[in-house]
């Protein structure tokens, strides 16, 4: 009798499908991706421009939903104190956060990374030596060093990247360094080191493999937080320029006329900061129980 085999799923197949056992996971990674697309395509859907201060009007300021404004389209969220529509000038802060968020992510893990690894694999005194620093700088919080960068750099994307990596790189070191360094003397790598593979060789292709996982969770935490971060520094006045209205700079820009019953300009972009974080989380935390089964429900 022939007995019937089930096919083997490759890794990302099998991935996805215990992804997918979680709704709410699925959910919130839906969400995330639809908030990425609006925020991608905001240039053109959205009924206003908000970065061109020339068709602008102070009429049309401060208006509630739903209100028809000078340049004769529904204003469907209101508007900001600049008369910027609301829905327009959200979308665009989406894109504004999600691509801060990700491109601070991003280097942060190449830096964070490089250096832990780096540090796991050395050894000796330049291993001390890193590690104390990222230890250090761990010790301080995140927002601190954020905002003395920030004051120090000025305002504009380069500077806001480049504080936001500065702030958060040493997470992605010290997890790299974990996981290196519980990799670096199993028999595999000390197999690899015996063959004529330069030591370059070794840490990319046996090496930095089986330190990914756990680097992939802390990096969707961290993409998250950059994005936190960010809305921060911007409602402090410390983030963007005021003419690229980000998330932080609308919700800042709303707050002082909570009380006057103008809800609206800051409760919006709260809400749509709210939403995005917390889908990002959750796609973290989902991530995070697939490679650690000990966490699985």
């Amino acid at each position: 009798m022939s007995t019937l085999q089930s096919p083997v799923q490759s890794p990302l197949r099998r991935f996805w499908s215990e992804y997918c056992e979680n709704r709410i996971a699925v959910i919130a990674l839906a969400v995330a991706i639809l908030m990425a697309l609006l925020a991608l395509l905001a240039p053109f859907i959205v009924p206003q421009d908000p970065y061109d201060l020339e068709h602008l009007s102070f009429l049309d300021a401060r208006r509630p939903p739903g209100f028809v404004g000078s340049g004769g389209y529904t204003h469907l969220l209101g508007t900001d104190p600049q008369g910027r529509d609301l829905l327009s000038a959200i979308l665009y802060g989406l894109r504004i956060s999600i691509m801060i968020g990700l491109t601070a992510g991003a280097v942060g893990l190449v830096l964070g990374t490089s250096v832990g690894i780096f540090a796991a694999y050395k050894g000796g005194r330049i291993e001390a030596a890193l590690m104390r620093v990222i230890d250090l700088q761990l010790s301080f919080p995140p927002i601190l060093l954020a905002l003395i960068l920030v004051a120090l750099l000025g305002q504009g994307k380069g500077q806001l990247i480049a504080a936001l990596v500065a702030a958060q790189y040493a997470y992605f070191a010290r997890t790299a360094y974990g996981a290196a360094r519980g990799e670096r003397h199993k028999e595999y790598i000390e197999a690899a080191l015996a063959t004529p593979l330069s030591s370059a060789q070794v840490v990319l292709r046996h090496l930095l493999p089986n330190c990914l996982p756990p680097l992939i969770v802390v990096a969707t935490v961290q993409i998250a937080y950059a994005i936190s971060l960010e809305a921060t520094l911007s409602f402090l006045g410390l983030g963007l320029p005021v003419t690229e209205p980000s998330l932080g700079m609308l919700i800042s820009n709303g707050f002082p006329y909570m009380m006057s019953g103008r809800y609206w300009i800051s409760v919006y972009p709260g809400v749509a900061l709210i939403i995005l974080i917390i889908a990002i989380n959750l796609v973290g935390d989902q991530i995070r129980d697939q490679f650690n089964p000990r966490l699985r429900k």
